[in-house]
Formats: structure tokens, sequence, C-alpha cells
């Protein structure tokens, strides 16, 4: 086995955690929307962004939030992309991040709670 190989998941959240946190920066930039049903999307979107990046980059319910990344990536692909043929390439690379994320958890370098297995 390679020794870097427990480190995988460590690497995945860097580059995925980091991308998110990138555009969720961003969009926080672009301002908070006022009160509505679409503005509450936009904070949805926002927060995990930004929550769920620093809650990956930690190691912090990762599984979690990858799910939440993947499933936002996955409709932002198929809504918004791919109708108007846009490029999905960076999409589509946090998508399959978020999914190995979402397989791999945690990982090693994490300050995720750790539960006890009781037999």
């Amino acid at each position: 086995m390679n020794s870097l190989a427990p480190y995988a998941a460590f690497f995945m959240r860097l580059a995925v955690g980091g991308v998110f946190l990138s555009r969720g920066l961003d969009r926080i930039q672009g301002g908070i929307p006022n009160f509505s049903l679409g503005s509450l999307l936009v904070l949805l979107v926002i927060a995990i962004e930004t929550v769920g990046a620093v809650c990956v980059l930690l190691g912090m319910w990762t599984r979690m939030w990858a799910t939440a990344m993947a499933v936002f990536m996955a409709v932002t692909i198929v809504a918004i992309k791919l109708p108007h043929h846009a490029n999905i390439e960076l999409e589509a690379l946090l998508l399959a991040g978020s999914v190995t994320l979402m397989a791999l958890g945690d990982g090693p370098l994490s300050i995720g709670i750790r539960f006890k297995k009781t037999v």
C-alpha cells in the first residue's frame, strides 16, 4: 500500500473544501439578497459553500456536508449548466470530489468527532 493512501481523504478535503469556500466567499461579496423564497435558496447555497466548506476543511461532519455539496453540484449541472450548454468541468470535478468524500469520510487528519463502537 502506498504510504500516502491513508491521507487521500485529507488531500481531497483540502481541494473540495478550498474551492467551495472560495466560491462561497465570492457569493457573499455579491451581497445578501432581500428576504424572499429565492433569497432562502441563495442563503442555503451560501451555507453549503461556506459553512460546509469550513467543516469539510476541518474534517467535521464531512460525509453530511459532502452529501449536500454533491446534491448541490448535481442540481447545478442538470438545472443550470446543461440547459445552457455551458462548461461543466469544474462542477463535475466538485461533484466527483464530493462523492469521493462521501465514501472516504473524514480521514486521519481531521478534528471530527469520533464515536467508539461498542460491541
